[in-house]
């Protein structure tokens, strides 16, 4: 009979450092200034990121937090994607853990019609193209999730008598390259990145309409003294 194999033995968690616990605490700030986290949840996770012995113990303060998207990915990387040994990610309280960070181009292409009519559409991460079409209508497109640094996103729109609003993250260089009659894109001073958290390509044509891309409400109070 042959002799069964041994179970691999589960990779060692590895310690965090004080870099790694003063970033989670960073993350942590910028979630309170965007709304995020109540008084009580901030609390909470600051003295868990101070306490934190192992990285796996910080991925689970900033699973749930847009801000720690970058710091995610990173943190996992050391961890060689794995957690606490032969378990997975879990809390007993608190947010609900969220899958790897979508690779840049890993998502399905996106599309949407909007006929004197429009809805509130959320690009989700790893997103690579979005096309819409447009007849007096127009929607609503939060771009926050998709967005980091050394993505590209091109935004195709076909509209008439018609124009979407556009909603980025800080940083996010904004190209524009669509076709305009009668038309025209408004980019918002305050939406003018300088391209360290991804580029948005608009494309498409536009007939006496246009689109408006805005600093999403989440980081609007960070903006010193700079108009939306």
């Amino acid at each position: 009979m042959a002799q069964e194999e041994s179970a691999q033995p589960p990779a060692p968690r590895i310690r965090a450092s004080d870099k790694d616990r003063d970033a989670v605490l960073g993350v942590i700030t910028d979630a309170v200034t965007n709304g995020r986290l109540d008084p009580d949840e901030t609390a909470e996770r600051q003295d868990e990121a101070i306490s934190a012995k192992f990285l796996d113990d910080l991925l689970l303060l900033i699973v749930d937090l847009p801000e720690g998207r970058e710091l995610y990915s990173s943190l996992q990387r050391q961890t060689g994607g794995g957690t606490t040994a032969g378990t997975s990610i879990a809390r007993s309280s608190g947010p609900t853990p969220l899958a790897p960070i979508a690779e840049p181009g890993s998502g399905t292409p996106m599309n949407s019609v909007a006929i004197m009519s429009g809805r509130e559409l959320d690009v989700p991460a790893g997103t690579a193209e979005v096309t819409t079409y447009s007849l007096m209508g127009g929607d609503n497109i939060d771009l926050c999730d998709v967005m980091g640094p050394g993505v590209t996103i091109s935004l195709t729109s076909y509209s008439m008598w018609a124009g979407h609003d556009i909603y980025v993250p800080p940083g996010v260089r904004v190209r524009d390259d669509t076709l305009n009659i009668m038309a025209g894109n408004e980019i918002r001073g305050s939406a003018k990145g300088d391209g360290s958290n991804g580029t948005l390509i608009l494309k498409g044509v536009s007939l006496m309409a246009g689109h408006e891309v805005h600093l999403a409400k989440g980081y609007r109070a960070k903006d010193q003294g700079q108009l939306e």
